[in-house]
């Protein structure tokens, strides 16, 4: 048998993923999330930009010092400036690559850069040759390539590979092409350009008409190597393509796309729950791969169909994504070890002795509360215990009492930890959770703004437990707290409490370097 193809997948979860409003991860989630790419194969990790920001900085120096086998990348604008940040943010790994970037469009060029084809070219040529001077593992990409003149583009495309860039990026930025003309450019280029043998080609395809996977699937089949993407197919506007879609499409139909990724596929679920949980983004139901539907069968045609070959009605396995076919049912009679051993099948195998511990108390406490427990409870208690370490937390909730109903107006009492001292506060609200938040605030005096509340049901009946998330905001900071209870109001407390907690901690590491920026401007 003929070796495969390899098509490389490039993961931007944490750049251009983490630009979807709202999904900002700290430092600590995102070498978490990278530990967990690292594992699932992904070749090449764009961990951030890292001029954007101090936070973007660390966390791509962060990242590049833990990676064991995937490539970190971080992207830069045709600026040295850009392209020396990149490079301090990289030098520490082993292998590492600079993206750099600039708009071909003749859209972009004139009303975003205000330059000229002619300036855009002679810019190709000094920024790729100074990144190639800085690392053997150059990326270009063609911003806005989906609307470039394909002879500018051919022109632009053999001047970046002369000048040194080993990868050749076509983005779709703003998601407006279709499969037959994304195959279109990929023929012309690997065609026209003369020296397209020495650099691999890549896609990167947004979402806006729903086509990005099956973009980047068509660049594939035209000749594209490499595909831009991102878990749950999180980004701006309406997203990128999804990494878990492309590399299932791939495998499940490897009679047409007769390629290999390297991804470990049976860690796609977990991949998807983390990257949801940290960026408090649920996935919809029907989210194809990882959705809770995906492998759900309702329809007496359809289990009957499925209790008799499961092929009738499912064209991959659960288990090939990571998801068990049935659930384990548990209770309150199960131990320890039934407990450990259940939470290995869902993909949980490196927890430590605290977190499990953390998790098997919440599990007891539920289990007296609930029928059944089903995997989606157990999932929500050891998220919830990932989240919340009462040692490392300034604010843990103690004790609520909430009185709610018609006639008088909703009240909440509570007991709040803060830093060790125990204190009380009783308030009023327009709904029991305005009465709650109110309680925080007098307890812990502090001014953010409160940018998402959210509530679903991880499990069915009315016994359902609960998981809400909260997003706040502070001078620009903003922090997702999660929580998980079979009573909301309780969930609803400690969530914002993980948040704000958050926001302490960010409050904390960003206030020494506002002290350096001060005395750096009395010093001028």
């Amino acid at each position: 048998m003929a070796k495969k193809d390899k098509v490389f997948i490039f993961d931007t979860t944490m750049r251009d993923g983490e630009q979807s409003p709202g999904a900002s991860m700290s430092l600590e989630e995102k070498i978490q999330i990278s530990r967990v790419f690292d594992e699932l194969g992904i070749d090449i990790i764009e961990a951030g930009f890292p001029i954007a920001s101090p936070g973007d900085f660390e966390a791509v120096s962060a990242i590049s010092k833990v990676l064991k086998k995937s490539i970190p990348c971080g992207l830069a604008r045709h600026s040295k400036k850009d392209i020396d940040r990149c490079y301090e943010a990289l030098k520490h790994a082993p292998r590492f690559r600079i993206h750099t970037f600039i708009s071909t469009s003749p859209l972009h060029m004139k009303h975003k850069l205000n330059k000229t084809p002619e300036q855009v070219y002679d810019s190709i040529k000094e920024h790729v040759t100074y990144a190639r001077n800085l690392t053997d593992d150059v990326e270009w990409s063609c911003e806005d390539g989906t609307r470039t003149d394909m002879d500018y583009m051919c022109k632009t495309v053999e001047l970046a590979i002369k000048s040194g860039a080993k990868t050749i990026n076509i983005p779709d930025t703003v998601g407006y092409t279709v499969p037959s003309e994304f195959t279109k450019i990929i023929e012309t280029l690997l065609n026209k350009v003369p020296n397209i043998d020495k650099a691999i080609l890549s896609t990167h395809c947004h979402n806006d008409l729903g086509l990005a996977v099956a973009n980047s699937l068509a660049g594939v089949q035209a000749g594209a190597r490499q595909i831009e993407c991102t878990i749950n197919g999180i980004g701006e506007r309406a997203g990128n393509a999804a990494l878990e879609e492309v590399v299932m499409a791939i495998r499940t139909r490897n009679d047409l796309m007769p390629y290999e990724t390297g991804i470990n596929t049976t860690l796609l679920s977990k991949a998807s729950k983390l990257v949801s949980n940290v960026t408090g983004f649920p996935v919809q139901y029907n989210k194809a791969i990882v959705g809770k539907n995906a492998f759900a069968h309702e329809s007496g045609i359809h289990q009957d169909g499925m209790l008799k070959n499961r092929n009738t009605y499912e064209i991959m396995t659960p288990e090939s994504v990571g998801v068990k076919q049935t659930s384990l049912v548990m209770g309150k009679h199960s131990g320890r070890h039934a407990f450990k051993d259940k939470l290995v099948s869902l993909g949980y195998a490196d927890l430590t002795d605290d977190v499990i511990e953390n998790a098997f108390g919440k599990f007891k406490i539920l289990a007296d509360k609930k029928k059944h427990i089903y995997d989606e409870d157990i999932i929500a208690l050891v998220d919830d215990s990932l989240v919340i370490d009462n040692k490392a937390n300034k604010i843990v909730l103690k004790s609520l009492k909430v009185f709610a109903g018609t006639g008088e107006p909703q009240k909440a009492e509570m007991k709040l930890d803060i830093d060790g001292q125990i204190k009380s506060a009783s308030e009023t609200g327009d709904g029991p959770v305005d009465a709650i938040f109110k309680c925080i605030k007098n307890l812990y005096p502090h001014d953010v703004n409160l940018q998402l509340y959210q509530v679903h049901a991880v499990t069915e009946g009315t016994d359902a437990q609960a998981t809400v998330s909260v997003r706040i905001e502070e001078n620009g900071k903003t922090t997702v707290g999660q929580a998980a209870d079979t009573d909301t109001l309780v969930a609803s407390a400690n969530a914002y409490i993980a948040a704000l907690n958050k926001m302490i901690i960010k409050r904390d590491k960003t206030a020494p370097m506002m002290e350096q920026e001060k005395e750096r401007v009395r010093g001028i």
